[in-house]
């Protein structure tokens, strides 16, 4: 059986879901091995109150298939944080897959991986792919190469479920959804703001405006940091030797 190490990023104010819900599915995928990289082995909470227990540190952490992103208020910090950004430049040199859930996509942005990509996000932060050189798409699951993007929170369970087909199978997919019965049937659609009414959509467009100011200000920065030239992002790339066991020499905890 081929085994599948797969890499989740954990950090403070996450929003759990993003990251308990692909991980639900792709630990019952057969071959998984599943890695919670935190820069160190401290419990991390999310943005909910949930505490996480790291398996792994940014430098300890093995290199990935999959190396998974989600999104929360906390991944603006992670959008400058130098340590974070080597990492993930690491993992992306030997992955077959990077992955990201919600405004997860934003990280990988940052770190060049966006660059002429069809993306998506959460719908509020879809405009934002663009100061990385993306192509926003207002889908549920975005595939480009070896970069898959989830839409809104929820949409990790989607993801990981095409992963899943991909990598295994589409009877073991159809196994693990039977398995968690995933049969969603939500009480109102609203969902998308495609679907809902415009007073709601206006309404949760208002409230996030002060959160979604403070994220367009680190979005801005991290574009802003990015190589303007292909010459120069490979300049700037760090130096990976034998990405499949070591970990990334530049990333400190």
């Amino acid at each position: 059986m081929s085994k599948f190490r797969i890499g989740f990023l954990v950090f403070p104010d996450m929003t759990q879901l993003d990251m308990t819900g692909p991980h639900q599915i792709f630990a019952l995928m057969p071959g998984a091995e599943i890695h919670l990289v935190a820069k160190s082995k401290e419990p991390v909470k999310s943005i909910e109150g949930l505490l996480f227990q790291p398996s792994s540190t940014y430098m300890d952490a093995p290199a990935c298939d999959i190396f998974v992103i989600p999104g929360g208020p906390g991944i603006n910090d992670l959008l400058t944080d130098q340590a974070t950004l080597d990492l993930v430049r690491w993992q992306a040199a030997g992955a077959t897959h990077m992955a990201s859930v919600c405004t997860g996509a934003l990280l990988l942005g940052a770190v060049g991986l966006l660059k002429g990509k069809r993306a998506t996000t959460h719908w509020l932060s879809l405009d934002m792919l663009k100061p990385f050189g993306a192509e926003p798409v207002n889908e549920r699951i975005v595939i480009d190469g070896k970069i898959v993007t989830g839409g809104g929170v929820t949409a990790g369970i989607d993801f990981a479920l095409q992963m899943v087909a991909e990598l295994v199978g589409d009877d073991a997919a159809r196994t693990i959804q039977l398995t968690v019965e995933y049969d969603p049937r939500p009480p109102f659609d609203s969902g998308n703001p495609a679907r809902a009414s415009k007073e709601l959509v206006a309404e949760v467009t208002k409230a996030a405006e002060a959160s979604q100011a403070k994220r367009q200000a680190q979005v801005d920065k991290a574009a802003a940091a990015l190589p303007k030239s292909e010459d120069a992002a490979a300049a700037a790339a760090p130096v990976v030797a034998e990405p499949a066991t070591s970990a990334p020499v530049a990333a400190t905890p």
